[in-house]
């Protein structure tokens, strides 16, 4: 298991680096789309294995329509994606059987929560794109979030003894949390010379984004905890599904998004 995390990250590298630095945009954007499907689907999977196709197609149907509104312009049409990610599902129920229509209010608020937990963060990655040095900005997250992972994870292994959460996720502990937030300070040293941003901010700024990605860490492990599920999928060899793996990412982009905003 370990070797295959580290086979399938030595694999993905050079995908993104020629996405996130190289590609035409349309491909690095098409990219995130797919990947917001994906993870989409995970979440519905997960959170109501038991939602018929009905349901769960025209909703995954609207993550595209988000992008589109995104790279569009088009912002005006973000709120009527969010309100139809609600309203469909119980207009699909409403002319089901009985025992869909009393799963109506339940199935709809789980595909407003999956379009607002995966879809939104990866669209938000569009406008980080398109910021003054927004590469840089994107690998600098990338890197932060991948460090503090692994930081964490090692340290925990030999460190560990206190527990972090114990209700939610047992393995993790207060001192893997630590090493983490240490283990992400090292990719500031590497990249504030091209993020135009004093050395201050952008160590504060990794610390920000490793604390809130630890906590994007735990909420995943929660909603699995609730729904009785290991992984969120498969798709990946030694992570189990894409929001295993990309779960405190979601949480650090609006971190980073709200800061570059300001």
């Amino acid at each position: 298991m370990h070797l295959k995390r580290w086979i399938t990250g030595i694999v993905a590298l050079p995908v993104l680096i020629y996405l996130i630095g190289f590609a035409p945009r349309w491909l690095f954007y098409g990219f995130l789309a797919l990947a917001a499907v994906v993870g989409f689907l995970e979440f519905l999977r997960m959170s109501a294995p038991e939602m018929p196709g009905a349901l769960r197609w025209p909703a995954f149907l609207l993550v595209p329509f988000l992008f589109l509104a995104v790279l569009s312009g088009r912002f005006y049409a973000v709120p009527a994606v969010f309100s139809l990610a609600f309203m469909l599902p119980l207009v699909i129920c409403l002319f089901a059987g009985r025992e869909r229509r009393e799963n109506a209010l339940h199935h709809a608020a789980l595909c407003l929560s999956g379009l607002v937990y995966v879809g939104l963060p990866l669209a938000m990655l569009v406008f980080i794109d398109n910021h003054p040095q927004g590469g840089a900005w994107i690998f600098f997250l990338l890197a932060v979030i991948f460090a503090s992972d692994t930081g964490a994870f090692y340290s925990g292994r030999i460190f560990g003894r206190v527990k972090l959460h114990p209700d939610v996720s047992p393995g993790k502990t207060w001192e893997g949390a630590v090493g983490g937030a240490l283990a992400s300070l090292v990719p500031v040293y590497f990249f504030y010379p091209f993020l135009h941003a004093g050395k201050a901010s952008v160590f504060f700024l990794a610390l920000g984004l490793s604390v809130t990605g630890q906590i994007g860490d735990l909420a995943e492990s929660m909603i699995k905890r609730t729904f009785g599920v290991k992984d969120s999928g498969s798709i990946l060899p030694g992570h189990g599904g894409l929001l295993d793996r990309i779960d405190g990412l979601i949480f650090a982009v609006p971190v980073l998004y709200v800061v570059l905003a300001w």
